[in-house]
């Protein structure tokens, strides 16, 4: 009148190794994103320092902006170097020699 229980074994069975799959690929998911996090930590650290620079950089031209002299100054200077300007009464030499 013994009976085997066979088929509840392989069932539980069956339920233990999906169970362990399935933990299996959730810490695998939560590893791999915490991987993600971490890198997109270093770029956005990186975007603010770059951020910072450039804060620092637009104060200082805000200051030359807000004094007219600055303004004067910053002007002329973008026409002499970006634009090749020169005032009426200024003679430019260009060294067209060789570099000795």
């Amino acid at each position: 009148m013994k009976e085997k229980k066979k088929n509840k074994v392989k069932g539980s069975f069956l339920l233990k190794f999906a169970v362990f799959c399935l933990a299996l690929f959730v810490a695998f998911v939560l590893v791999s994103k915490q991987f993600e996090i971490a890198e997109k930590r270093r770029t956005l650290d990186g975007l603010q320092a770059q951020l910072d620079q450039q804060v620092i950089r637009n104060a200082e031209l805000q200051d030359q902006l807000e004094d007219s002299s600055g303004l004067t100054e910053y002007a002329e200077k973008k026409a002499r170097r970006d634009l090749d300007y020169a005032r009426p009464d200024e003679r430019i030499f260009v060294d067209v020699g060789g570099g000795d």
